[in-house]
């Protein structure tokens, strides 16, 4: 597939993620996501974050995904083809942005946790009244969505079309490892490794962080 181009947070060419980094394993995806960037374009302007925390969702077994469930009206991108965007309400308060991935019929999903920003920063501080600089800009799911103005309008989005999509980013640093956060519920799946995050970063959501 030919790589398209967007224009990253240097200034420089970045190529666009290409629907075959979508089409793997989950655990792949949500491992080498980190690092990605996060493309939202809208008519307020483009903003951009690079993801540094994500979580691997492996439904219909793993009782933390919501295909555990089932398919639903709410799930149904989940069990469509990869690269497109399940996006739901999180709490009653906020919208959460994950990838579809592995293949079509196999309800994975990875779960975007965190971003540290990188191009549109003051739209994105307007939007969640935050000074620019401030880390709860995008340190967790709801927060990101808000700063990138990500909403269920988006809901099956391509992840490969020129509004929402994924950027090559910089090279992370050392990858963390850890179980995955809030889901109490999924009984042995909530023990499972499954979240990924740059170490040391700020915006990393909830320790652990080293």
């Amino acid at each position: 597939m030919e790589a398209r181009s967007g224009v990253n947070y240097r200034g420089i060419d970045a190529a666009i993620v290409p629907r075959e980094f979508y089409t793997r394993p989950v655990l792949a995806v949500a491992r080498e996501c980190v690092g990605k960037v996060l493309v939202h374009r809208s008519a307020q302007g483009e903003v951009a974050g690079r993801i540094v925390e994500a979580e691997a969702y492996r439904g219909p077994r793993d009782l933390a995904a919501h295909s555990a469930r089932g398919l639903t009206k709410r799930t149904v991108a989940m069990w469509g083809p990869p690269g497109h965007a399940y996006i739901y309400f999180l709490y009653g308060m906020h919208w959460a942005m994950n990838l579809v991935v592995a293949a079509e019929g196999d309800p994975h999903a990875v779960l975007i946790r965190a971003i540290e920003p990188v191009r549109g920063i003051e739209l994105m501080a307007r939007r969640r009244g935050y000074p620019a600089a401030a880390r709860e800009l995008t340190n967790g799911p709801g927060k990101l969505t808000q700063a990138l103005g990500i909403t269920g309008a988006l809901y099956g989005a391509d992840l490969c079309g020129d509004r929402i999509f994924l950027e090559e980013g910089k090279p992370r640093a050392a990858l963390g490892r850890s179980a995955r956060i809030n889901v109490p519920y999924a009984k042995e799946w909530a023990h499972k490794p499954w979240r990924f995050f740059e170490r040391r970063n700020r915006y990393v959501s909830v320790a652990p962080r080293l």
